[in-house]
């Protein structure tokens, strides 16, 4: 009886989780003034054109704005995986004065909120000439600022046997030949789920994109949907619908291709 318990109230959350994403795409097949009109998820009236209406109802064709996101993502997730690795094998290999105090640094920073540097940081970014590029939002990821990567990494670099290190020494390789040789090769599921954790934050991020980003042609998807969203009452939501959809389709690709390095990344860490 328990284990029939169990599947039901499993089956209902998934359910309720799955409803909000289900009604958009059925709102995305519906006209825009039955949208909040009709209540449920069953579909009376198919608009198909919501789609192409969508597509280019703004200054350029949504595709721009895909390409944006697409470039972003590529530069945050590089970034991510150069320095993170790099900060990572530090932490977890070599020995330098103050380590522990640094490391214990790099852990509280995942405790402050974006809203307590995004002041500073846009106005070093705006003396520097960056505001309104895709600078700001791609060159400090090369800094290892993701302090969850850093500690992921960290953590997955102390399961693996410090023999291998001195067998790789013992054969001519120095710091770099080790990192580069035996420890990249071993850490692919944690840089996996670097690389999917990054992508899907980094096509979300709302936030930091709006406050960068002022110029349409610049636009990412998200900042792009809030353009759909007219304040003055005449907001297309059968166009917002649609492309919500499309935008969700590369995280939904995403995850399913890197799901078994997602939940193996995870397991073989810290984060387990």
């Amino acid at each position: 009886m328990r284990p029939t318990l169990k599947h039901v109230l499993l089956i209902i959350t998934a359910v309720l989780m799955l409803y909000p994403v289900v009604w958009m795409v059925v709102s995305s097949l519906r006209p825009s003034d039955e949208i909040f009109r009709e209540p449920g998820i069953l579909l009376k009236n198919l608009e198909t054109g919501n789609y192409p209406n969508g597509w280019d109802a703004l200054a350029h064709p949504f595709g721009h704005y895909l390409i944006n996101s697409v470039i972003v993502a590529l530069g945050t997730i590089i970034g991510n995986l150069v320095s993170c690795s790099m900060a990572a094998y530090a932490f977890a290999r070599l020995e330098f004065r103050g380590k522990k105090l640094w490391f214990a640094i790099m852990l509280m920073t995942i405790m402050l909120p974006i809203h307590v540097v995004i002041v500073p940081q846009y106005i070093m970014f705006s003396q520097v000439g960056w505001v309104n590029t895709f600078l700001p939002l791609i060159v400090p990821k090369l800094l290892a600022t993701d302090a969850f990567f850093v500690f992921l990494m960290v953590q997955f670099i102390r399961g693996i046997p410090r023999e291998l290190d001195d067998a790789a020494r013992i054969d001519g390789c120095g710091r770099a030949g080790i990192f580069a040789r035996i420890i990249l090769p071993l850490m692919v599921p944690a840089l996996a789920t670097t690389t999917i954790f990054t992508f899907i934050w980094t096509w979300n991020d709302f936030f930091g994109q709006l406050i960068y980003l002022t110029d349409p042609s610049k636009y990412t998807v998200p900042v792009a949907l809030r353009a759909f969203v007219d304040s003055t009452g005449t907001s297309s939501w059968g166009s917002l619908f649609a492309m919500s959809v499309v935008s969700l389709l590369p995280v939904f690709v995403a995850f399913l291709i890197g799901q078994r390095f997602l939940v193996k990344g995870i397991s073989t860490t810290g984060g387990k």
